[in-house]
Parts: C-alpha cells; sequence; structure tokens
C-alpha cells in the first residue's frame, strides 16, 4: 500500500519523512546538510579572513598607505590607500625566511640565521636583503617595527575593504 504524504511541489523541496515506529504519522527527518554547511561555509569564511589559518606556515603584513596627509600615531590625517602586500614564510629546517610582494613582478628575497619557533614566531639578524623586509622579527604572526622601512600593518580583512574604496575609519588597528 502506498502512503501520500502530501503533495512535492519541486523535487528540490521534498522533505524527507520517517515514520515513528509506535505511530503511523510521519516524522520530519533533520536534514545535516542544510544547517552544517552554511555554519561550516560561516566559518571557514571568518578563518579565512583573519589569516589565522595559513599554507605551509605563511603570514602575510598587509600594509596601508596614508595620502594627502600624515600619520599621528596610527591615525591617518589625510585618505587611507591599501598598500602592499609581503608575505612570510618561514623555514624553520633552513633557518631562513624568504618573502615576497604579492602583486609585484620582482623576485623573492630571504632573511638567513633566523631563528624559528613557528611560521609565526621568529627573528632575523641583519642580512643582505634585510632591507627589503617590512620586519626582521614576527611575534604572535604580528611584524615588528624595522627602522629601515617603517610601515602601518591592517588586520587582511580591514586592507580588503579599504582596497574595495570602503573607508571606514581612520585609524590603523595594529
Amino acid at each position: 500500500m502506498r502512503q501520500s504524504w502530501g503533495r512535492m511541489q519541486h523535487p528540490n523541496d521534498v522533505m524527507c519523512m520517517t515514520i515513528d515506529q509506535h505511530s503511523a504519522e510521519p516524522q520530519p527527518r533533520f536534514k545535516l546538510r542544510r544547517y552544517i554547511l552554511p555554519i561550516l561555509a560561516v566559518l571557514g569564511l571568518g578563518i579565512w579572513t583573519t589569516d589565522r589559518v595559513t599554507f605551509q606556515g605563511e603570514r602575510t603584513v598587509y600594509t596601508i598607505d596614508c595620502i594627502s596627509g600624515t600619520w599621528n600615531g596610527n591615525v591617518c590625517s589625510g585618505e587611507l590607500k591599501a598598500g602592499i602586500r609581503i608575505r612570510y614564510r618561514a623555514l624553520k629546517n633552513r633557518g631562513e625566511v624568504l618573502f615576497w610582494e604579492l602583486g609585484s613582478s620582482q623576485p623573492s628575497a630571504k632573511l638567513t640565521n633566523c631563528t624559528i619557533d613557528s611560521g609565526r614566531d621568529w627573528t632575523c639578524p641583519e642580512s643582505p636583503d634585510s632591507a627589503k623586509s617590512l620586519t626582521l622579527a614576527m611575534t604572535k604572526g604580528v611584524p615588528a617595527q624595522n627602522p629601515a622601512r617603517p610601515f602601518h600593518a591592517v588586520a587582511k580583512v580591514s586592507w580588503m575593504l579599504i582596497d574595495l574604496g570602503i573607508e571606514f575609519a581612520y585609524f590603523v588597528d595594529q
């Protein structure tokens, strides 16, 4: 005998039903993919925008420039513009930190004789390429200022918004 539980409007609108052992009434079955996939997508987006998980222990420093104004600490009196992005890859077994500017055709450079705990924690002495680097040390993923090359860093999501032309603040958060 065939039971009908209602009219199907569209094949994608089918509600899965189960019949309880003690009742002949159909019960809706919980569909994991309707809830789990959106939650995983939001979590993945959140992790991606914060750079907490990176490939090969890399860390990117997102810089910002103050156009037609000056910096007063971390406050820009002019217009904010997305600056360069420098990616660092720490090679612990070789004691080197490779770095390159994203979107540039310039070759990568390296810092040598480095003390490396992880891709987010390392320090390097002066070396031939150190003047090209924004920083000579990274602690918990935060770059230390290099007096030879000052910069203002922001979080990835802030850099992306400013690059899109969305100026929400003149205060740099890092």
